[in-house]
This record gives C-alpha cells, structure tokens and sequence, in this order.
C-alpha cells in the first residue's frame, strides 16, 4: 500500500463515514465521482460567488437572492481572497503554512472567501445543501488553522458555514491561542487512517448509505449486490 498522502477535511470525512468506502474512491479507484445536478449546482454557485466577489462579473438570475449577501462582503473593509488554495506541513515538530502543492503538503484546505483586516481576520464558506441540520463546524477550525498559519499578523479569525437554501449561518470564533487544537482532536482518525494504509485494512462501517446508496460494490456489506 501507498503511503497516506495529504488529507482534506472532506477526505477524513469520508475516512470516518466508512473507510472501505474511503479505500474504493481515493485508493483503488473502484468508484469513479461523478458529478450530480446537486453538486453540478453547488459548483456554479461556488464560481458565481467567487467571480461577482473578485471580478464584479454579473450573476445569473438564478442567482440573484445571494446578491444582497454577497454586496455586504464586497463592501466589508479588508483584503478578500477568493478561492483561497492553503497548506500546512510538519517542520521541526511544527504545524506550518505552504503551499498547496508542496511536496511535503500534509494538509490541504480551500477557503471560498477568506477577508483579512489588520489582526481580524474572517472566512466564509458556501453550502448549497438543503438544512443545517449536521453541519460540522470542524472545517471552519480547520480554515482558522491554515489562516493563522498563513497570516501571522492574525489574532483571531471568525468563521461562517452559510446554508444558502435556508439562508442559516452556523458561526464560529476562534484565537491564535487555540489555534491547532483541532487537530488534537482528529489525532484519533488520522491515526487509524494511518494505521489501514500501514496494514492495507480498510475495515468497512456499515450505516444507512450501504442499502442502496453506497457504489462500492465490492464490499459485503453493499445492499446492491443482493
């Protein structure tokens, strides 16, 4: 087996929903992303964001009930990075910033909307599901993490999940202070995530998606295969 290469806050979702399924999409490739007219809708709102943010590009009309959000974080004070690629690699015992492609990379994370303003700094990141209702706040630690890493003048970051179809905003407030503790708390799964590229195990973790969701075919557990 291959050594554990970077990991992304999505990736080590997937890792803790199942690893079996972890193993068929990142390692063995049995399941090949295919892109659903959910994800093909968050995409191209990702792009509309970003482009009207940056570039003032118009949105399309579909869009248009994000406009008077996206005209406030346009005005806010602050240097705005759209899209933000960021790295953290282990030198000398230490968490630090680099780049995205950097080949000792043992983190990646992408920011849709990072604001940087004297020792303040804001992210803020887009969701197109349909509730709030498991929205995980460890991906804003995350990003707070990588912007303390990347903008030392930073003293405290406040991050956002914005669910745009019930138009909730799940907040959170966080200071250099504790800044990399949440990665303390994912030392459990990024150890055993560890351990199954060690061992070459990827044990599976059957839960609601095997029935008829899961297109991992492969595994025991894969409701359709029966």
């Amino acid at each position: 087996m291959k050594k554990p290469g970077a990991w992304s806050f999505s990736s080590i979702k997937l890792y803790e929903l199942c690893p079996r399924k972890y193993e068929a999409e990142k390692i063995t490739k049995e399941v090949v992303f295919t892109d659903t007219e959910a994800t093909l809708y968050g995409k191209e709102l990702h792009t509309a964001a970003e482009e009207y943010v940056r570039d003032d590009k118009p949105l399309l009309p579909k869009f248009s009930h994000i406009q008077s959000y996206l005209d406030s974080l346009k005005r806010f004070p602050g240097d705005k990075h759209c899209e933000l690629k960021m790295g953290l690699k282990k030198e000398d015992g230490k968490l630090v910033a680099c780049d995205f492609f950097d080949k000792d990379v043992w983190f990646r994370g992408i920011a849709d909307l990072i604001i940087i303003n004297d020792s303040t700094g804001w992210v803020l990141d887009y969701k197109t599901g349909k509730s709030s209702r498991y929205a995980d706040i460890k991906q804003l630690a995350l990003m707070a993490a990588c912007m303390f890493a990347k903008f030392p003048q930073l003293e405290k970051v406040k991050a956002m999940l914005w669910f745009i179809v019930p138009n909730d905003r799940i907040q959170s407030v966080y200071t250099r202070d504790e800044a990399f503790t949440i990665f303390s708390d994912l030392h459990g799964i990024l150890a055993q995530r560890e351990m199954s590229y060690e061992t070459g195990v990827f044990n599976p973790k059957p839960n609601g998606l095997c029935g008829k969701w899961c297109e991992a075919l492969s595994c025991e557990h894969n409701g359709r295969n029966r």
